[in-house]
């Protein structure tokens, strides 16, 4: 079965940089997330990938008390355990409802930008006979980008599902999407990749 070698990656759909209210960290991210209906076109991918037999792996950003695992330490990133932010058990951590991993799902903790440093994500996906994978999340010129990158380089085929990602501007998105991502990956719509599931 071709769908058993292929892998749909979920990165950082999470309440704090997606959903607008007491626990939003990032608002314009989460206000772009609103404004391109991100969330519900990232259920329909994942409802369709499912039914076609598609290895799910879900991504989220989120920190132990300690912060000792925090890979990123680029001053940018000193603010998490000055807020005490996104700590792994938090409300703002989880993913978003509508996008629940199922038990059988693996969900990888990250304590970076990048989702497969400091994880077991390469592993998990070489360990499953995963040949290419789909990635879709937030935000796009930085998660995104960097799951792409690192995974075209690791010698994965890479697709980027360009209407289940958001960043914090129009114009952030369409620069990774038209510029950057298309020199490492096949950027299509969430239509096209469902009918090539099919």
């Amino acid at each position: 079965m071709v769908n058993a070698r292929t892998a749909l990656l979920l990165v950082d759909y999470q309440v704090a940089l997606c959903e607008e209210g007491e626990h939003t960290r990032l608002p314009a991210l989460a206000a772009q997330v609103r404004t391109r209906d991100v969330i519900a076109t990232a259920s329909r991918v994942l409802a369709g990938a499912r039914a076609a037999g598609v290895y799910v792996v879900h991504v989220r950003l989120a920190f132990d008390p300690t912060y000792e695992l925090r890979s990123n330490r680029t001053p940018r990133w000193d603010a998490y355990p000055a807020d005490r932010a996104m700590l792994v058990d938090s409300p703002a951590a989880q993913i978003v409802s509508a996008l629940a991993p199922l038990e059988t799902e693996p969900v990888v903790i990250k304590g970076s930008v990048d989702p497969f440093i400091g994880t077991s994500l390469a592993n998990m996906l070489a360990g499953n006979g995963i040949r290419s994978i789909a990635v879709c999340g937030v935000a796009t010129n930085l998660a995104v980008e960097s799951a792409v990158r690192h995974a075209g380089d690791s010698g994965f085929a890479v697709t980027v599902l360009e209407d289940a990602c958001a960043s914090f501007s129009p114009a952030a998105h369409e620069f990774s999407t038209g510029t950057i991502l298309p020199m490492f990956a096949r950027v299509v719509s969430s239509d096209d990749y469902l009918a090539s599931l099919a």
